[in-house]
């Protein structure tokens, strides 16, 4: 089978595009004669399908994602003729898109795109990443607006969907079928029992004999990795208000105010790790870390701040704040969040999670996990980081990743559900694609 994949990978780097990224390295790479994006991997032919990518990169920076600017008519109209191009010079058939969350811009976007490209296309096939378009066009646009896009996207041979959260965002649209198939990543903890879960242990076993009044001796902190007293809070993701940046922060200080109020030994500490989409938000975070309850953890044998910015963190980077700190605090209430990458990275590393109930976050993590909290509720952040001091490591977040999101279980699932658009109704029995558990 081949798929002219419309799609950008990073730069800039999200959720949807590392997925992208994912999926054509997965699916054997980019088959276009001098690809420069992705290099073909024939170890991944065994799915059977063929990728001819067209990187639709139509934004600089994070803050240009989405927002209108008249070059980008220019960009998109050229990656429409090279998507036309292809399905000329090699025969693809099958056209995989991306629609748009309930902004204007980004749906004037996918009216143009698929005016252009669908009827060159024998098959579509829609990768729902965002969440939110089918109450949006019911609530806020003109019926002429939501009959335009039923046009464009209506009857796609197939719909995949992240979670069954997101099922009414596809249906919406009527298509043939629709097909649930959750995000996962490579384990980027495969030494986790070895290496990971040993020091979690270490600092859970100090921070109990510290909570417990007695005295850690050398070994002890040595074993936890330095500074068992302070409770390693992360928050990394875009630094937005509707992310919960400023949720986190405010859960944080609230949680040090009731650990010093009832003489614990223990203190909270935040990293923030990401971008900022604008400059207002980043000197409101500025000012709002000197707030009580974030200025008197004792970091270093200092007096300190309890939060560190460490900007964007990649590769290497990244992974060590995931399996160095020992919670992740996620309350986002973002209207176009989707799946919740983050969440299931935590997962992998065996972290304790702290996000909020929404969205598909619910359906990521076990059934009635303590740690989910309402949205712009700081107070019940405070409230699930303190008692994670307490608890054992997350072995059982860890476990549920290894069942539920490897990148080898979403590569199979995604492999047959694209499969479907061009074989209605033909799946094998190992390729049957199963909702979120």
């Amino acid at each position: 089978m081949k798929l002219l994949v419309f799609a950008h990978v990073p730069p800039p780097h999200h959720g949807q595009s590392y997925m992208v990224q994912l999926m054509l390295n997965g699916l054997g790479g980019d088959h276009r004669s001098g690809s420069r994006f992705v290099p073909r991997s024939p170890a991944a032919a065994q799915h059977g399908i063929k990728c001819y990518h067209v990187n639709v990169r139509l934004s600089k920076s994070l803050e240009d994602i989405g927002e209108f600017q008249a070059w980008k008519l220019a960009l998109l109209f050229f990656y429409c003729l090279q998507a036309i191009w292809c399905r000329f010079r090699y025969g693809v058939t099958n056209f995989y898109y991306i629609p748009a969350p309930g902004k204007r811009s980004a749906l004037y976007r996918d009216w143009l795109v698929l005016f252009l490209c669908r009827p060159f296309f024998k098959r579509l096939i829609l990768h729902w990443h965002a969440a939110g378009l089918a109450k949006w066009l019911e609530t806020v646009v003109l019926i002429r607006s939501r009959t335009t896009t039923y046009k464009m996207l209506k009857s796609a041979d197939v719909s995949i969907v992240l979670s069954n959260y997101n099922r009414p965002d596809a249906e919406k649209i009527f298509p043939k079928q629709v097909r649930v198939v959750p995000n996962g990543i490579p384990d980027p903890c495969p030494d986790f029992e070895s290496t990971v879960l040993p020091r979690r242990w270490a600092r859970h076993h100090a921070r109990t004999k510290l909570l417990a009044g007695e005295p850690l001796n050398d070994a002890e902190r040595a074993a936890a990795g330095g500074h068992p007293e302070i409770y390693r809070v992360l928050y990394l993701a875009h630094c937005m208000r509707e992310k919960g940046l400023f949720d986190a922060l405010d859960g944080v200080a609230q949680a040090n105010a009731q650990l010093a109020q009832a003489g614990s030994p223990i203190r909270v500490h935040l990293t923030v790790a990401g971008e900022f989409v604008n400059r207002e938000e980043q000197i409101e975070f500025e000012q709002r870390k000197q707030q009580p309850g974030l200025t008197d953890s004792f970091i270093s044998g200092g007096s300190r701040s309890s939060v560190e910015y460490i900007g964007f963190a990649g590769g290497e980077i990244k992974w060590r704040q995931f399996k160095e700190c020992d919670c992740f605090c996620f309350p986002t209430y973002y209207y176009a969040e989707s799946f919740g990458l983050v969440v299931i990275e935590a997962m992998a590393c065996g972290m304790a999670v702290v996000a909020s109930a929404w969205r598909t976050i619910p359906e990521l993590l076990t059934p009635d996990y303590p740690g989910l909290v309402p949205p712009l509720a700081p107070e019940r952040i405070a409230k699930a980081i303190v008692e994670f001091m307490s608890q054992p490591p997350a072995v059982d977040l860890r476990r549920h990743f290894l069942a539920n999101f490897t990148v080898e279980q979403h590569l199979k699932k995604l492999a047959a559900a694209i499969r479907e658009g061009e074989n209605p109704g033909i799946e094998s029995a190992s390729d049957h694609v199963e909702p979120v558990k």
